[in-house]
Order: C-alpha cells, then sequence, then structure tokens
C-alpha cells in the first residue's frame, strides 16, 4: 500500500494547470496530414500538362512523394504518421495519470479503464479494417489496433521510474532485434509465391539486412499462424505490404519514448532545459537509427517497425514535439495552432473520418449538388485537389463545431 502511495504521489506532484495546447496541436496535425490524403496529391503531380515549368512540377512530385509510403526502406513525412500518433499517446499517459488520481480513482479503477481502453482500440481497428468485406477482417496491423496492442504495458510503465523504463526499452528493442536476427534466412527451396514477394524484389536487401527483408521474417511466420486462428474467407498467407501484428512490440518502444517526453514536460526542469533535453533526446535516437540502418545492423523500416525505425522516427517526434512546445506553449502561439488543435482535441473522430466511407459520401455529394465543372475552374490536374480540399473543409467545420461544444469522443 504504501508502494502505491509513493507512486499515486510521483505522479501527480506536478499536475501542470492545464493541458498543453502543443500536445492538441501536434496531435492535430498528424490527424490532418491522414485526412490530407484526399488531397490526392499524386494524382496532380502525374496528371500535370507537359508544358508545365519543371520547377513547379518538382514541386508537385515531391509533395506527391511524401504523401505515400516507401515501399520498404526509409521514410516519407507520410511514414511519420502512425509513430507520431503511438508517440503522442505515450505523451498524453502522465498527464491522464495525475489527473484520474487527483480526482481519487483507484488504482483497480484506472487500469480497468487502461484494459477496457486497449480493448476497445483493438476492435475498432479491426471494425474500420472490415469495411467493405463480406467478413470481419481479423487483421491487427492497424495504427489503433497496434496501439491497443500495447497499451496496458505501457499503462504498467507510467508507475514505474524512468530508470526503469529505460530498461524496459532497451530490453524490449534488442529482444525484437534479436528475434528477427537469428530467424533463419530462406532456404533454397523457400516458397516465394506463398510470402507474396518476388526473390528478386528489388527492395529485397542482402547480407545480414536481409534478416528484416519482407515477408521472410519471424513477424511474418507468426500471423501465418496467429492470424489464421479466426475466421477468415481464405487462409492468410502474406500481408501485401508486409505489415505484421508483432510491429505492436517495438510500436511500445515508441509510446515508451513518447513517455519520457511526457514526463519530461510534467517535470520540475525549467523550460529552456525541457527544449534542451528534447532536442538532445530527438539527435540521440534519430542518429542512432540512423547508424543501425547505414551499417546493415537493422534497416530503417517502418512496416515492420524495425527497432531502428523506433529510434529514427522517435527522434523526429521529440523534435516536432520541442518545436509545438516551444511556439505554442512557451510562446503562447496557442491561437496560431488553433485549426490543429480543434482536430487534435478529437483525433479518435478525426481517425474515423479518414478511414470510413464517410469522406466518400461527401465527395460524391458535393459533385452532385454543385456539379462537377465547379470543380474543374483550375483546370482538371488540380480537380481531385480543388474537391478533395473542400471535403477537408467539411470535416474540420465537423470538428469544429464538436469543439466548441465542448463535444469530445475519448476513449
Amino acid at each position: 500500500m504504501a508502494s502505491n502511495t509513493g507512486e499515486a504521489e510521483r505522479i501527480v506532484e506536478i499536475l501542470p494547470a492545464k493541458r498543453l495546447a502543443s500536445i492538441d496541436a501536434y496531435r492535430g496535425l498528424v490527424m490532418l496530414l491522414m485526412l490530407a490524403e484526399m488531397l490526392h496529391l499524386g494524382s496532380v503531380a502525374s496528371s500535370l500538362p507537359e508544358t508545365i515549368a519543371e520547377g513547379w512540377k518538382q514541386f508537385w512530385q515531391f509533395l506527391a512523394h511524401h504523401q505515400t509510403h516507401v515501399e520498404w526502406t526509409g521514410w516519407t513525412i507520410h511514414d511519420m504518421i502512425q509513430p507520431s500518433f503511438s508517440f503522442l499517446v505515450g505523451v498524453a499517459l502522465p498527464f491522464s495519470l495525475a489527473s484520474r488520481i487527483a480526482k481519487g480513482q483507484s488504482r483497480f479503477r484506472m487500469t480497468l479503464h487502461a484494459f477496457s481502453r486497449a480493448v476497445i482500440l483493438i476492435l475498432l481497428g479491426v471494425f474500420l479494417r472490415s469495411i467493405h468485406q463480406n467478413q470481419t477482417n481479423w487483421t491487427f496491423e492497424d495504427t489503433l489496433s497496434q496501439i491497443g496492442l500495447g497499451y496496458v504495458f505501457l499503462y504498467f510503465l507510467g508507475f514505474r521510474s524512468v530508470r526503469f523504463q529505460v530498461i524496459a526499452l532497451v530490453v524490449l528493442l534488442v529482444g525484437y532485434w534479436t528475434l528477427f536476427a537469428t530467424y533463419p534466412l530462406p532456404h533454397e527451396n523457400f516458397d516465394w509465391a506463398a510470402a507474396g514477394v518476388a526473390q528478386d524484389w528489388a527492395h529485397n536487401t542482402e547480407g545480414f539486412a536481409a534478416h528484416w527483408n519482407k515477408n521472410t521474417n519471424p513477424a511474418w511466420a507468426f500471423d501465418t499462424w496467429f492470424l489464421n486462428l479466426f475466421p477468415r474467407q481464405a487462409p492468410f498467407a502474406n500481408n501485401g505490404g508486409g505489415y505484421s501484428t508483432l510491429s505492436f512490440i517495438p510500436t511500445l518502444g515508441t509510446m515508451i519514448l513518447g513517455l519520457f517526453a511526457g514526463e519530461l514536460l510534467r517535470s520540475q526542469h525549467r523550460e529552456r532545459s525541457k527544449i534542451a533535453l528534447l532536442l538532445i533526446l530527438g539527435a540521440a535516437c534519430f542518429f542512432a537509427g540512423q547508424l543501425l540502418g547505414e551499417f546493415g545492423l537493422c534497416p530503417v523500416v517502418k512496416r515492420i517497425w524495425t527497432p531502428s525505425w523506433t529510434l529514427l522516427s522517435g527522434g523526429i517526434c521529440f523534435w516536432t514535439l520541442a518545436a509545438f512546445y516551444l511556439i505554442a506553449d512557451l510562446a503562447r502561439g496557442e491561437l496560431l495552432f488553433f485549426p490543429l488543435v480543434v482536430v487534435g482535441a478529437n483525433s479518435i473522430t478525426a481517425y474515423c473520418l479518414a478511414d470510413t466511407p464517410i469522406n466518400a459520401f461527401f465527395r460524391n455529394n458535393l459533385q452532385i449538388h454543385f456539379g462537377k465543372d465547379i470543380f474543374l475552374a483550375f483546370g482538371p490536374a488540380y480537380q481531385p485537389l480543388v474537391l478533395g480540399a473542400c471535403v477537408l473543409l467539411i470535416d474540420w467545420l465537423i470538428l469544429w463545431i464538436m469543439y466548441r461544444n465542448k463535444w469530445f469522443v475519448r476513449i
């Protein structure tokens, strides 16, 4: 009992007077990048007339590139959506625990909430992946399901010391790296067709880095057993994108990095020191992940969430949070980020808007009621962009109405 009391005191002792705008603004940016898929920048880039200036064409190609996921190694801005969302779950946890303890909630009630939240996140991810399917699509690589699978572990780590959390992170990442590094490479008679990847696929790597190739790794092997325990229309053989259930383990590592950041923001460090520490942690993580990839010890692959990706993406998350914290909270620039805060305050709603047919309904009705010609005003190449921008505005207005009326969907 004394131990639990000490943990509660440690968590609640520096509860901030108000919600940090930087967290909602950063979360809003992440959700906005996800919603912005409806702008179809790739379609714009590929439809530009041949006569257009080369610089303008390269500009749109750059935007299109960063609105897609890389095929395997490396990363784009779009690849940062999922790690940022996961990182922010960790950032928010210390504030949530402190608030619940301050309200007098018991440890049992908080634990029950953590378990229920995890289950809801997992099932919501399954539900969203089952839309347009003939039956429930039991798959767990979705962002929400991945967070849900690791959330209970994160919750319990939230009550432990930073030293314990660091040890947990190191054990988790080294253990997951070892699992892949010791898994046998494909043998001579390996069934590449069953794996859904060609033996000479351009993105396959050789040597030691081959342990992290697409659908020839232990995470893929696990899913060929685990996912077939659920009812399916056809036996699961592979994920076309190489995604896997076990990625929730290194994703938990990303959430733990967020937990470090959240506890730092709540600490008694001076504000400048907080910014400096976020930047230093970001640099340490980013360059550690980059070097692991450069030396072939662990390729940077978001699709299977390699430990090097956990570190590299975590470093970018630290830097981004530092920038938002500096501008939104320290420089009192909340109004500058108000459009993002509106989205970030209802992130689950924004996620569902992006991942359900609702936006397709808006898109179709805009064309029905206003006519297709109005969206061609800037030329055929920009039609998807103009129409998508109108749908994005509708989404934001929905979220703004909810924000203004204090209607917050939280799990």
